[in-house]
């Protein structure tokens, strides 16, 4: 069983590491054959095997930046693997960081390989991420390796960024809309309706609706808000967590024209990229194509870059050849990867595409924020109209009485 420890060495320093041991007293005491006091000592390993240490986001793609970019600085300024581990470890303050990297090295000190680490851990490193490192560990360009990640997943963030930023907008507005509309339905309406009944008016039939409803909604509101969390909440779990909500969500927005440009163009800045990567990191191009596939997340793409490895390649077909026969790339994607294979360089082209793809998602995003906004304001405008209406009718007829 493995233990995590920190100790007070007799010279002053603070040390920390991991230890196998049968049980507690055996792993207390090695340390104090290091001649050091236990300060903390707790089990790990079942921590370990599990993805734990990174719910919930622990681990985020700043980190993944920060760690390839410095890595690859300390590798090319001549300071060896486990040095660059060590200092590591000592200026990370943060806890799933700090017990990742401690794993690495625990494992280097094992002899296994470095990129196994990362292996554990599927849901925060993705099979692209170790695979390129497991290739440029057997190519011994790790150096290389760790400069492209970092540049690749810097692209990435930005390009988080920019979704974020351009649909910030159109959700602000929906909340404050809801707000809005909750205010006025559960706390106006009511009071301006027991105004008119109270005075013996009997407004139409159509305030009435609207007068009924929110008295409900006002006498309701803490069972109702409930309720809606509960739907959201269950929401986000189903189409955010299960494959079933996410085909489900994936079918309605590909069908969407804005929201499936964004989808399609997102897909193929992952798939140039990626792929890139991967084959300038030396990798077989077939097996190139199965990670690139376990990376994408829109379906055909997927699909279609399985086919081109196994029913194209594998066949004998060339690369150009196979990738025009999946209509699911547009042509012109098609026919610069055919050109790029005469003249040998595919990896270059690729990325040039991811590029074009990255600065494409922009102006698909403002088309799609455009195509939102509409739509809100006109609900939005829909939703007060029909609240103004159900008011000023029945105080236009009390007017007129009088």
């Amino acid at each position: 069983m493995q233990f995590y420890y920190k100790a007070f060495k007799s010279n002053g320093s603070v040390v920390e590491g991991r230890l196998e041991g049968r049980n507690l007293q055996e792993v207390l005491a090695k340390i104090a054959g290091m001649d050091a006091k236990p300060l903390l000592v707790k089990p790990v390993g079942a921590l370990q095997r599990s993805e734990g240490i990174f719910s919930r986001g622990r681990i985020t793609l700043e980190d993944k930046v920060f760690l390839t970019r410095y890595l690859g600085l300390m590798l090319k300024v001549g300071t060896d693997l486990f040095k660059a581990i060590d200092i590591l470890i000592e200026d990370f303050d943060k806890p799933a960081m700090k017990t990742l990297l401690l794993e690495i090295r625990g494992n280097l000190e094992k002899g296994q390989p470095f990129y196994t680490t990362f292996g554990r851990y599927p849901k925060t490193f993705p099979s692209s991420f170790v695979n390129l490192i497991k290739a440029g560990e057997v190519s011994g360009k790790l150096e290389s390796v760790f400069d492209d990640l970092s540049v690749s997943l810097e692209k990435e963030r930005d390009l988080r960024q920019k979704i974020k930023g351009a649909l910030m907008y159109p959700v602000i507005l929906l909340i404050a809309a809801t707000f809005v509309m909750i205010l006025m339905v559960s706390f106006t309406i009511p009071r301006i309706a027991n105004v008119f009944m109270g005075n013996g008016v009997k407004p139409p039939a159509f305030s009435q609706i609207v007068f009924t409803v929110g008295i409900f909604v006002g006498n309701n509101l803490i069972s109702i808000l409930t309720i809606l969390i509960l739907i959201l909440v269950g929401g986000y779990l189903f189409f955010g967590r299960t494959m079933m909500g996410r085909d489900l969500l994936y079918r309605v927005g590909i069908r969407v024209p804005a929201i499936g440009r964004v989808i399609r163009e997102t897909s193929l800045q992952r798939f140039a990229s990626t792929f890139s990567s991967l084959l300038s990191s030396g990798m077989p191009i077939i097996d190139a194509l199965n990670v690139t596939a376990d990376s994408i997340t829109m379906p055909e793409l997927k699909k279609a870059l399985v086919r081109i490895g196994s029913e194209g390649l594998a066949k004998g077909l060339t690369v150009g050849e196979a990738f025009k026969r999946e209509p699911v790339f547009p042509k012109v994607v098609s026919n610069l990867i055919a050109v790029s294979e005469k003249s040998g360089h595919i990896e270059s082209i690729l990325q040039t595409l991811a590029d074009f793809y990255a600065s494409n998602i922009e102006g698909s995003l403002k088309t799609l924020v455009t195509f939102i906004e509409p739509i809100l304001l006109l609900f939005i405008g829909v939703m007060i109209g029909t609240i103004a209406l159900a008011v000023i009718i029945p105080v236009y007829q009390l007017t007129a009485n009088f």
